[in-house]
């Protein structure tokens, strides 16, 4: 099987990738009628898959993958990467940011003053709302559940898992009343493009905090500025945006209620990415239906 990558850097990748897939030829060039597999990212080179028409698989080496599937071109099949290396990676940074938050723990300048009028509940009794329960989605709940928090998830499916709430679409509203802390880790499609603007912000409780390490266009930027302004929400910290590199003018570096982290909630780990490529590439040799299929229509 040949397999051209389309990606950058192929120098850490070769190594995983042929250890974990002996059997595949991985090429960094080759006549498009000969290859029967792409690894992909956008930006990569590629525009047309057109004359890829013998590839039986374009896997993708991102979680999102909103700047391929609306290609014209690609009618071949299209997989996410579902990595347990990025689920750990997102895990880890929305664990982190929600106990900051339920914690205080911004509360207490360095400044020689005592300040302990103030405790913080248990974490049982903080309600934290996941918007998304894809693989990211629910491997965040499932940890803050595990940590003790009142944890509820939010899809426009509903679905859910053991011990913890899972609210459907229609019921959106009710998952935003309860979110003391929200954490949102949905992908950019058109339903949910611009989903927490003013309206939706208006129903957290007052002194919310918003973490957003999924999709910068979830979120009008002017309401949610407005929102912290007027002290009805307490913080937000946001690792995704319209436009990155976020402006060094954008308003959201300066402002005191906001955290700006620089797109690194998690990524791909090659070590155990390769092994999810390796398994979808031999699924494509044997004729199966790979993993993480992209669902077209709903555009993830």
């Amino acid at each position: 099987m040949r397999v051209l990558f389309s990606a950058p850097d192929w120098a850490r990748w070769q190594p995983a990738l042929e250890a974990a897939c002996p059997e595949a030829q991985f090429v960094r060039d080759a006549p498009a009628e000969s290859v029967d597999a792409i690894i992909y990212a956008p930006g990569s080179g590629i525009e047309d898959f057109t004359p890829y028409r013998n590839a039986r698989l374009v896997q993708s080496l991102w979680a999102g993958v909103e700047r391929i599937v609306s290609n014209p071109t690609l009618t071949q099949p299209l997989a996410r990467m579902v990595d347990p290396g990025l689920a750990q990676g997102m895990t880890d940074y929305c664990t982190g940011w929600v106990m900051r938050a339920h914690l205080g723990m911004d509360n207490y300048a360095q400044d020689g003053i005592w300040r302990n009028g103030t405790v913080p509940p248990l974490a049982h009794a903080r309600r934290v709302t996941v918007l998304g329960a894809g693989a990211l989605g629910m491997a965040v709940a499932r940890a803050l559940k595990a940590l003790g928090f009142d944890v509820a998830t939010w899809s426009a499916s509903g679905r859910g898992t053991e011990g913890i709430a899972a609210y459907p679409g229609n019921a959106i509203e009710d998952a935003l009343r309860r979110a003391e802390i929200l954490v949102t880790l949905l992908p950019d499609t058109p339903a949910t493009r611009d989903m927490i603007d003013a309206h939706a912000l208006s129903l957290l409780p007052e002194g919310a905090t918003i973490i957003n390490p999924g999709r910068g266009t979830l979120i009008v930027d002017e309401d949610l500025i407005a929102a912290l302004d007027s002290g009805h929400l307490r913080h937000a910290v946001l690792d995704v945006f319209r436009v990155e590199p976020l402006p060094p003018a954008h308003p959201y570096w300066a402002h005191p209620a906001v955290t700006v982290t620089p797109h690194i909630a998690s990524e791909t780990r090659v070590e155990t990415a390769a092994q999810v490529v390796a398994e979808n590439l031999r699924r494509a040799m044997r004729g199966e239906k790979p993993l993480f299929l992209v669902d077209r229509e709903k555009g993830y």
